[in-house]
């Protein structure tokens, strides 16, 4: 018989990195994880956009900023060492880097755009990853999660790269589920509790208020909202470790 779940810590007093942190994403995974009470580290490229999304770093702000090219592993490891070193640890990773590069027929699918998709959506996931594997496996909460899409289930010729790319992120995550199981729950010898988890959140794709205003007259059907996407990667920390790792939850509405 399954063990009844049980509630995580939730993210009161988590430390947590939102990697592309200055999408609409980002922006609002970090309003939502300072409301539950967690510290989240605003993680982007440029300097200058992360001040223009949570104004100049500052004691005010209560969202701390790193800038670092993620696709560098080097640098990864030295953000997760200065993040360790200010904040005593990390918790939790969310992932939101990435992009879309699609359209065309499948032999128009291009190196370029292969490329693209391969270094923000691939290549930053597996360096954010393993730079704080270690600190997702210590954490009493530990929590990884990334954003993949539901349209791999019907994979279609315009996006061939795009969707590749999704799937091998999708499968280095879970990868990375297997990877934490064997250091809890599915230890050989002197198994213990599941308390840290590396989780899918699956899209149709992503809506936020820009494109409303944008787009006034649009329902845009299946989308789902930035603010819902934020709360529900904010609530893996309250969910059971056991439950979640590993696990592809579709968020389409």
């Amino acid at each position: 018989m399954k063990p009844e779940p049980t509630p995580g810590p939730g993210a009161q007093g988590a430390v947590v990195v939102v990697a592309g942190a200055t999408s609409a994403s980002g922006r609002a995974a970090v309003r939502a994880l300072r409301a539950a009470g967690a510290t989240p580290i605003a993680v982007g490229s440029d300097a200058a956009r992360l001040a223009a999304a949570f104004g100049e770093p500052g004691p005010r702000d209560g969202a701390a900023q790193r800038t670092c090219d993620l696709a560098d592993f080097g640098a990864v490891q030295s953000l997760a060492a200065d993040v360790r070193d200010a904040f005593g640890g990390v918790d939790g990773v969310i992932h939101l880097v990435g992009g879309w590069r699609g359209g065309g027929s499948f032999a128009d699918q291009s190196d370029a755009d292969w490329d693209f998709l391969a270094r923000g959506g691939i290549t930053t996931l597996r360096n954010t990853s393993r730079a704080f594997f270690e600190d997702v496996a210590a954490s009493p909460r530990g929590r990884f999660a990334m954003v993949s899409s539901t349209t791999l289930a019907r994979p279609s010729a315009a996006n061939a790269n795009y969707q590749a790319a999704k799937a091998a992120a999708e499968a280095w995550t879970r990868s990375m589920a297997q990877g934490l199981s064997l250091l809890e729950s599915a230890r050989t010898e002197d198994p213990k509790p599941q308390t840290s988890a590396a989780v899918v959140l699956a899209v149709k794709a992503l809506l936020d208020e820009a494109m409303r205003a944008a787009e006034p007259n649009r329902r845009f059907p299946g989308y789902t909202h930035v603010d819902v996407l934020a709360a529900r990667a904010v609530a893996l920390f309250s969910d059971d470790a056991a439950d979640v790792n590993g696990s592809r939850i579709d968020l389409t509405v």
